[in-house]
């Protein structure tokens, strides 16, 4: 009789993401180098400059220090956030994945507002939860109707909440008042808010301030502002109790020695993210202006990224892939008449609308 693996993983499937598909390109013949990545929300600018030449610092022979002490006190003077308040992660994933384990059993309700990051469901599923979806629609303008999550909360009584702000693939920038109102509304449950986007927000609102209330997980990325997505670096914020939970099951070493000293090169670097951003919010101008011209409105967004509609998202993917420029279809998020553009320099950006221009013309 074949092995079998617990029941709460069966049916589970990958969750799909932007960013290039190896395998894909392969099949294509096409080189990753030559592909335009509009795809996945990371600084087009690369990383600062210097940071290789901190990397060479790194002892390869050591283990990396599993506290990561050095990089979460340059964190914490960044911050202003004590230490004991602060996990830092092989990526925010992994936070996602430990908070699962650490706070969701077999017969708890987890609730996801949706569309989400599939990692949210996946690693609720795994822990044996079920899930409650909450979806923002388009007649309400993609915003969170937060009477309809009270009411949900009410219902459901969920162990965890899993909430994006600002929101992926929308763009919506949730207020503070709202969290609170969430937050008041299940003082039992752990609210996991996914701060991965909110460099990318005009004059953001601080969640800092909410992680003393005890139920609260603020998960951060380092790799979208300072293009370290090869490296696996991002942070938790959340009350003592919460960080010395996920530390106990937390991997040993998880943070690899060349990500935390790249974290601690960065975090010193704010000029560079700085003058990237007004690029980036540049770039995403002129998308916005150019796009809107060939008819494709894209949906006010107080992220750094659109959302489009195009009609059939599959294939104006693959369309764009056959002139090496890679866009997210936004159909795993349910949205199948859609596509995410996260902006790129100013030549990309105006490379991407030529082509388009050119795909219309053909259409017609």
């Amino acid at each position: 009789m074949p092995l079998r693996p617990r029941a709460s993983i069966q049916g589970i499937s990958p969750a799909v993401h932007g960013g290039i598909n190896y395998a894909e390109l392969e099949e294509l013949g096409i080189a990753p180098a030559q592909i335009i990545d509009f795809s996945a929300n990371l600084n087009p600018f690369g990383p600062p400059p210097g940071l290789r030449e901190a990397l060479r610092s790194v002892d390869f022979a050591r283990y990396p220090d599993s506290k990561t002490t050095e990089f979460k006190r340059a964190l914490s003077t960044k911050l202003g956030v004590p230490l004991e308040n602060l996990l830092a992660a092989s990526g925010s994933t992994e936070l996602i994945y430990l908070a699962a384990l650490a706070y969701f059993e077999p017969g708890d309700k987890v609730l996801i507002i949706k569309p989400a990051f599939g990692e949210y469901e996946a690693a609720s599923r795994i822990a044996g939860a079920s899930i409650i979806e909450q979806y923002l629609v388009s007649t309400a303008g993609f915003r969170l109707d937060v009477t309809e999550t009270k009411e949900l909360i009410q219902k459901f009584q969920p162990k965890g909440i899993f909430i994006n702000n600002p929101h992926n693939p929308t763009g919506r920038y949730m207020a503070q008042s709202d969290l609170e109102k969430i937050l008041h509304a299940c003082p039992d449950s752990l609210v996991i808010l996914d701060e991965a986007y909110i460099a990318g927000v005009d004059n953001p609102w601080s969640s800092l301030g909410l992680i003393h209330g005890g139920n609260l997980l603020v998960l951060r990325s380092m790799t979208k502002d300072y293009a370290l997505a090869g490296l696996r670096l991002g942070y938790g914020m959340a009350a003592p109790d919460i960080i010395n939970t996920l530390s106990r099951i937390q991997p040993p070493w998880s943070v690899n020695a060349m990500a935390q000293q790249a974290g601690i090169f960065v975090l010193s670097q704010e000029k560079y993210v700085r003058e990237c951003q007004v690029k980036i919010k540049e770039a995403k101008a002129y998308l916005v202006t150019e796009l809107t011209r060939l008819g494709l409105l894209p949906l006010h967004s107080e992220a750094s990224f659109l959302l489009v509609r195009v009609g059939d998202a599959t294939e104006f993917r693959r369309r764009l892939l056959q002139h090496k420029i890679l866009v997210r279809d936004c159909t795993s998020f349910g949205f199948p008449n859609y596509i995410r553009l996260a902006p790129r320099t100013m030549p990309e950006c105006q490379r991407l609308v030529k082509v388009i221009k050119e795909m219309r013309r053909v259409e017609k």
